[in-house]
């Protein structure tokens, strides 16, 4: 099974601009020991970005990820609480 490369956007954006600047794609891959989708992703992804670009969208993906988390815990609190105060709620006796 192959490795799966984790390279960060500070080492793909220069592999980018390498293909922009003509570099062909299988090349880029095989140096790299990527495939060809995952160029492609990439280049979906990150394409026509700066590193300071790639470090904000970094930073941002990481905050909403955070913001995700608190909505999806406060809804199951509301949930438990709706739970709790329902009248279908079994009290122990």
């Amino acid at each position: 099974m192959a490795q799966r490369k984790n390279l960060l956007p500070e080492q793909i954006i220069p592999l980018l601009k390498r293909h922009e600047a003509g570099e062909r794609i299988g090349d880029l891959c095989r140096e790299v020991g990527i495939s060809e989708p995952t160029l492609y992703k990439w280049k979906a992804k990150y394409g026509g970005m700066d590193l300071p670009d790639a470090r904000r969208l970094k930073m941002l993906e990481t905050e909403n990820r955070r913001l995700k988390q608190i909505v999806a815990d406060q809804t199951l609190d509301i949930q438990a609480l709706k739970a709790v105060n329902s009248k279908n709620f079994l009290r122990p006796e």
